[in-house]
């Protein structure tokens, strides 16, 4: 590969991985799973590219010394490391079984986000429960915030995703 196409090909890289990571967001709030193991998918993704691919940056790129070591792990962490991330939480999500089950789950605590840009007032509620020995917050709509303190618990349809971490596909409050 030419130092034309690399300098192409990394920025595109990089900016697939942080969009696909803005993506998996929403599908990390509708799955249970430990945060530890996508941070460990990031990073053992991203030092193996580091790895093998450290030589090319630096012919590429005019940067030295400390400079080059953090652009190019910056670059290979969440370009390689996201998007493999997100690939790993895509086809658990979109691959996961077809047959939901209904389960239903105690609240927790309760508290709240802002809303969107334009709707910072507009506070979304969101609501833990003891998801089987994991504490998982959930996000609700802007609706149900004069309300929140009212619910008691959180009905939810899962089906079990292709690696076998839980989807929650829909999410009703009682």
């Amino acid at each position: 590969m030419t130092k034309k196409q690399r300098k192409i090909l990394y920025p595109t890289i990089f900016i697939s991985g942080l969009f696909l990571m803005a993506w998996q967001v929403t599908i990390f709030r509708n799955t249970i799973i430990d945060l530890s193991i996508l941070i460990g998918i990031i990073l053992i993704v991203g030092i193996i590219a580091f790895v093998l691919d450290f030589k090319n940056y630096g012919k590429t790129y005019k940067y030295s010394g400390i400079g080059l070591y953090l652009y190019s792990s910056m670059h290979y962490i969440f370009g390689y490391g996201f998007i493999a991330c997100s690939i790993f939480m895509l086809t658990n999500f979109y691959l996961a079984e077809k047959e939901p089950m209904k389960k239903s789950y105690k609240i927790v605590e309760r508290s709240s986000l802002p809303g969107s840009k334009h709707h910072r007032n507009e506070r979304k509620p969101t609501f833990r429960i003891n998801y089987d020995g994991k504490i998982k917050e959930l996000v609700f709509q802007h609706k149900y915030y004069k309300k929140m303190e009212f619910y008691k618990n959180v009905e939810l349809e899962i089906r079990k995703g292709y690696f076998g971490f839980d989807i929650l596909e829909n999410k009703r409050l009682n």
